[in-house]
């Protein structure tokens, strides 16, 4: 791993986004292991998150939740970092670390500069509430492999609500 640095200078510049509205767009080459931003912003619990941001209400998720654990969710919206921006992807360049209850966005490979900045989001949901989450978390990255959600099911999954992805 290369090391962040906080206020070194980002790799990446935001802006607009085919995947969805608005991106992290690399602005030199990028190598595996570097971590190129920590994921920031307010530290909420399940209550507030609950209260902030309720699904239900949503035709479709968006926040820029990112959970720690049970306890602890950083709500980018929210004095975030850039990292915010991040975009998902099914084919990702990117994933993320948790190291000492901070998350960082690293790459895992090369990235040429003007290519998009993404990682896997990986949602879970309970499998019982599949059919009626799916329709609200689409994917949109348009990589070969893309599974037509951001949420994470494995292929046996993926043939059974086929009708219900975005692809």
């Amino acid at each position: 791993m290369i090391p962040f640095v906080k206020n070194k200078g980002l790799a990446f510049r935001v802006k607009s986004s085919k995947i969805q509205g608005k991106g992290a767009f690399a602005t030199k080459r990028i190598a595996p292991g570097r971590r190129l931003v920590e994921y920031t912003g307010e530290r909420i619990g399940p209550k507030q998150e609950r209260l902030r941001y309720i699904d239900e209400d949503m035709a479709r998720h968006h926040t820029f939740l990112f959970s720690i654990d049970d306890h602890i969710t950083i709500d980018g919206a929210v004095g975030g970092s850039e990292a915010r921006f991040i975009n998902h992807s099914c084919d990702p360049n990117c994933e993320a670390v948790e190291e000492d209850e901070r998350i960082y966005i690293e790459a895992i490979r090369n990235i040429q500069p003007g290519k998009e900045i993404c990682y896997d989001y990986g949602f879970e949901v309970d499998e019982e509430d599949l059919e009626e989450e799916i329709p609200r978390y689409p994917c949109r990255c348009g990589a070969d492999k893309c599974r037509g959600t951001i949420l994470k099911i494995n292929k046996r999954t993926q043939k059974k609500f086929k009708h219900l992805l975005h692809q």
